[in-house]
């Protein structure tokens, strides 16, 4: 593939609902321009962007896939970002190296929830965009009807540019509304406006121009005036207002029958703006990009692989890298060796000496650089703005199925963690489970998928532990004699303790105030040892560690030839044990601080549900069309949350939560926990 200059490169994200028809579309892009010889299909698992076998196998786009084609002199890539919302890593990546977005909805389903969701993440990056009406082919395919959607849910600036001729099985080509021209077929072929389409074609063109010079006031004035605006005067401006976001054109066709590609094609130049007309995002300001500028290139994406290793996908905004070459990471401060670069499209991999600015590719084993991380020159350093990933809100617990993969977990987790950087691994102290966390279940499985497949790992995965714990409500005495004779020295500790519980998230504390040497000095140390040891182990109603208690010891004996600290330690845990059950010892449970965004007509629905959950609602805040709800609500009620709040909510609400405080379990839920706990225990023993 040919090197290009800024003016000629379009870095387009494919965005769309889940089933739109996102995938097939960028394949008949690929067919059309000549990248590809054989059109594939989603559902037939032979599509250039779904070839991992994950994607294969549940037929959606997993990953973000870099598709390059070029097109009358100017090169495109393409980049198909996945519908499902749980792998919205890889859509903000794609979106934070793009100049364009082309937004894809169905012909027959309209706006859906994938839909506003992509249209909020491509405004809150500033990219301009183009909708694709696809599936024109399919029955119930309703043109208008999307148009309306999408002009009541997302926004009126949108406007259609093509008009459709026929639906369903009478699909055969566009009207153009610029230039009034039909195209017809696979081929494009240029023709008259069909007579009994003509009303309808002027009446929406009519729309599209005066939208067009409200955007350019000596247009204005020229179409106020009664004047001709010419055709290419209509070209320019629209491309303008594209690149500005004062409109966004709609466009129809069919990605399987390939119709209505060689105008979306053309759009996509015209229209959308090129590196040129896009500055370059730095932590210090903005810049201006150049292909003689100092070096500044953004990794977007990793991936591991057993066989190749670690491959890492970047754009360059400035500058250029070459092959076998030294960079800086800026944001690492460490130098590292570039080897040999490639154009990827795909799984299919093309060296390439260079890469120049405004365009995108792919280095191999490359030792510290890690996704959001900026390339540069180290006498010219500079930091690009990294991709903003969001916050995990599902959690799993991961269990290796063999000793054997127990072995390599760690390294396989720690390889995925830094594939998709929206998976969390870490370690809870309080249930000592290997958690992950990702944006939802089917994200999870995947990794789990994954890891047997790539890293040979085979894993578990379960609803993690609740951390509960254990304390007290009064202050208690007790007293433990640890005796033993056996022959030769004997064992003798003798410990008086006091208990008392302190607020929460104090911690637990050990003291002592024992007068007379009735414990010597050096024994004290061991009982402390003992205390803390048995607050670890658990307390006695269900072997939850404990918390919030101060241990205090006030008294006890020593015998001068048969005690020892080990006697001393074993005394202090069997006094805490024995006075943990005097003091009425509850469970406490920990309470995160929930905070859901859901449409407002929503908003009874969930604090229904809350109310189910034992959650305390604080408050609801609108916020637009939205409200926020802000509530307390126990951690063992919320750990599926993110798949119930989908299904509620049909993929429209967000949540977050943090945890807050740890809180006594109703005694209801606490005989239940105990019960479970105290089966799970036996289970162990047996």
């Amino acid at each position: 593939m040919e090197q290009y200059g800024l003016e000629q490169i379009r870095n387009v994200v494919l965005l769309a609902h889940g089933g739109a028809g996102k995938t097939t579309v960028a394949e008949a892009i690929l067919f059309t321009t000549g990248a590809i010889s054989r059109l594939g299909k989603v559902d037939e698992g032979t599509s250039t962007s779904d070839y991992d076998p994950d994607e294969v196998k549940r037929k959606i786009s997993i990953s973000l896939t870099p598709l390059p084609c070029e097109w009358q002199k100017v090169k495109i890539n393409l980049l198909d970002a996945p519908g499902y919302s749980d792998f919205i890593g890889e859509v903000r990546g794609g979106i934070r190296v793009s100049d364009g977005a082309i937004i894809t909805i169905c012909a027959a389903s309209g706006v859906e929830v994938g839909t506003e969701q992509a249209w909020r993440y491509r405004e809150e990056a500033g990219l301009p965009g183009i909708i694709f009406v696809n599936k024109m082919d399919r029955e119930n395919a309703d043109f208008l009807k999307a148009v309306s959607q999408v002009q009541s849910r997302l926004s009126p600036k949108c406007l259609p540019v093509q008009l459709p001729i026929g639906a369903h099985t009478g699909f055969r080509g566009i009207i153009d509304l610029v230039d009034m021209k039909a195209y017809l077929g696979q081929e494009g072929k240029e023709a008259e406006v069909p007579a009994e389409f003509m009303p309808q074609a002027s009446s929406l063109r009519e729309k599209l121009v005066e939208a067009v010079a409200e955007v350019d006031d000596s247009l204005l004035e020229k179409y106020l005036a009664g004047e001709e605006i010419s055709l290419d005067e209509i070209k320019t401006t629209l491309g303008k207002a594209t690149a500005s976001g004062a409109i966004m054109p709609i466009l129809a066709g069919s990605g399987l029958q390939c119709l209505g590609i060689k105008p979306l094609m053309e759009a996509i130049k015209e229209y959308l703006p090129s590196p040129k007309e896009r500055g370059v995002l730095t932590e210090a300001g903005t810049l201006e990009p150049s292909q003689e500028g100092p070096l500044g290139a953004l990794v977007f994406k990793t991936t591991a692989d057993p066989y190749v290793g670690k491959l890492s996908y970047f754009r360059v905004y400035t500058g250029s890298i070459e092959s076998n070459s030294q960079v800086w990471n800026a944001s690492r401060n460490a130098s590292e060796r570039i080897g040999q670069l490639y154009m990827v499209r795909g799984k299919s991999q093309e060296p390439v000496p260079r890469v120049g600015a405004g365009d995108i590719g792919a280095v191999a084993k490359l030792t510290v650089t890690t996704t959001g991380d900026t390339l540069c020159s180290q006498d010219k350093p500079l930091k690009l703005v990294p991709v903003q990933f969001p916050e995990p809100v599902f959690d799993m617990a991961v269990y290796p199925r063999t000793k054997a993969d127990l072995d390599k977990l760690g390294a396989a987790l720690t390889r995925l963690a830094e594939e998709d950087p929206t998976l969390h691994v870490r370690r809870d102290a309080g249930t000592g489970e290997t958690v992950i966390s990702g944006m939802g279940d089917t994200q999870i499985e995947v990794a789990a998928d994954r890891m047997a497949r790539k890293f040979g790992v085979g894993v578990l995965l379960q609803t993690p532990k609740v951390p509960y714990r254990e304390t007290i409500t009064v202050p208690a005495k007790a007293e433990y004699k640890h005796k033993k004779q056996t022959g030769g020295h004997g064992q003798y500790g003798h410990v008086l303790l006091e208990l008392e519980p302190l607020p929460r998230a104090s911690g637990n504390q050990f003291a002592e105030r024992v007068v007379g040497g009735s414990v010597p000095k050096n024994y004290i140390p061991a009982v402390e040892k003992g205390v803390n040891e048995a607050f670890l182990e658990g307390g006695v109603l269900a072997h939850y560690p404990v918390a919030d208690v101060k241990a205090t010891l006030y008294d006890g004996s020593f015998h001068p030839v048969d005690s020892s600290e080990i006697c001393f330690k074993i005394a202090g845990a069997g006094a805490l044990k024995k006075g943990l059950a005097e003091g009425h010892p509850v469970l406490l449970e920990p309470i995160m601080n929930l905070r859901v965004t859901v449409p407002a007509d929503l908003t009874g629905d969930i604090i229904g549900d809350l109310n189910t959950k034992r959650a305390h609602v604080l408050g609801i805040t609108p916020e637009g069309d939205k409200n926020i709800i802000e509530a307390r609500v126990p951690l063992a009620e919320i750990q599926r949350y993110a798949i119930d709040l989908k299904s509620m909510t049909q993929g429209r609400g967000v949540f977050q939560a943090s945890f807050s405080h740890y809180e006594e379990v109703p005694a209801h839920a606490a005989q239940k926990i105990i019960a479970e706990r105290q089966a799970e225990k036996a289970a162990e023993k047996a």
